[in-house]
């Protein structure tokens, strides 16, 4: 679904659905040098099972227009304004990594309007290395291999990959280089250093009373379940669960994932 607003189209994946104002909804926000598809294994589900999917794709990521955003506030802001466009007044907010400092924020932006909060492979402060900067910067490609490796678990596949063949590590690879294509405006940089500077994290955290789910993997190099205590100290009402994979969870282990979003997502406010 493209939502037309003034300066910018928004591409939201909807699960193949029509939306329907009776439904609650979910938002999904994806990371660094991602779309939407990154959530297609958990997104469908909730389309068929009940819930508006709005599955974005950020500026500058896949088919929303616009340039990349430089700065997680301004990217809360685009992600409210979609909502506004589409006629949605409160949703579930769903974010991994970086996108999961969008849905934070905009939950502090905003409170009303999110109804539950969900942090998929979080951390804050979310700082990205000065090498990986660098290497984002002037070497995407490298920095595109450098990233796929630290955020999965194995190279081998999961019992719950979703069939014979599918090459989780590949398959981000290519996504991330389809990225590149699209926008090679170093993409990768711009959400870097757009993690590395976001600086109202534990403000917007001290904020937060929806109810929250953390769902971090037990082997994230990325984001690694000791880093997160200032976070899930900040938000102590915040049930957290580990699943068994790295960074990219939700391709890893996307049964478990979906299982916990769904029951979370279902519990009434």
């Amino acid at each position: 679904m493209i939502c037309t607003l003034p300066g910018f189209d928004a591409y939201c994946y909807t699960g193949g659905k029509v939306f329907n104002p009776a439904q609650p909804t979910i938002v999904f926000i994806h990371g660094a040098q991602n779309d939407h598809s990154v959530w297609a294994l958990q997104s469908r589900y909730f389309a068929h099972h009940g819930f508006n999917v709005l599955a974005v794709d950020l500026p500058g990521h896949g088919r929303s227009k616009g340039a990349a955003l430089h700065s997680v506030e301004e990217m809360a802001a685009w992600l409210l304004a979609v909502l506004d466009g589409v006629g949605v007044e409160r949703a579930v907010l769903a974010g991994h990594s970086m996108g999961s400092l969008i849905a934070l924020e905009a939950a502090f932006q905003a409170p009303g309007r999110v109804s539950h909060l969900a942090l998929l492979g979080t951390t804050y402060p979310m700082k990205v290395s000065d090498a990986l900067l660098d290497t984002a910067k002037h070497n995407e490609q490298a920095a595109i291999d450098m990233v796929n490796i630290f955020s999965h678990s194995s190279m081998a596949q999961k019992p719950s990959c979703p069939g014979p063949g599918f090459y989780t590590m590949g398959g981000a690879r290519r996504l991330m280089q389809r990225m590149s294509v699209i926008n090679p405006d170093q993409l990768f940089h711009t959400d870097f250093y757009a993690c590395n500077a976001y600086a109202n994290g534990q403000t917007a955290a001290q904020t937060v009373r929806c109810p929250t789910l953390f769902i971090f993997g037990s082997k994230d190099m990325m984001t690694p379940p000791r880093s997160t205590k200032l976070l899930t100290g900040a938000i102590a009402h915040g049930k957290i669960i580990n699943v068994d994979a790295g960074h990219q969870l939700m391709a890893e282990q996307p049964d478990a994932v979906l299982d916990a979003l769904f029951g979370f997502a279902t519990t009434p406010a």
